[in-house]
């Protein structure tokens, strides 16, 4: 069965940086594309950053563009996203997704690991 697992989140000052990975079983890693989304406190999920299955093609949210980095190593069926220069406004709830493709990923029928807690303090 798919499993996909975020790890890296955490409680950080505005302006530090995290990384985030997520382990990906179950499934042929290096044919999905993989990304990010996150959930705002008392908001919709929203997309942040994702990569094509070869990695060649990376897209970001206009809010993370500049500070976050999108990666994948396919030899470890792990994908990572580097935060930097961290807002409160990044605050949220962080959930890695697998899809056929980064066009299909925002249709939010992937599939989607668990969440990992992203809080930024003024």
């Amino acid at each position: 069965q798919v499993q996909l697992v975020e790890s890296g989140g955490g409680s950080v000052q505005a302006g530090d940086s995290l990384r985030l990975s997520c382990a990906a079983s179950g499934l042929t890693f290096s044919s999905y594309a993989m990304g990010w989304f996150r959930r705002p406190p008392g908001k919709e999920r929203e997309f942040v950053a994702a990569n094509s299955y070869e990695g060649g093609e990376i897209y970001y949210a206009d809010s993370v563009k500049g500070r976050f980095t999108a990666s994948r190593d396919n030899a470890k069926n792990t994908v990572y996203l580097q935060m930097n220069s961290l807002k409160p406004e990044d605050t949220a709830v962080y959930y890695c997704v697998a899809d056929v493709s980064v066009a299909n990923m925002l249709d939010l029928r992937g599939y989607w690991g668990q969440g990992t807690q992203v809080t930024v303090s003024s």
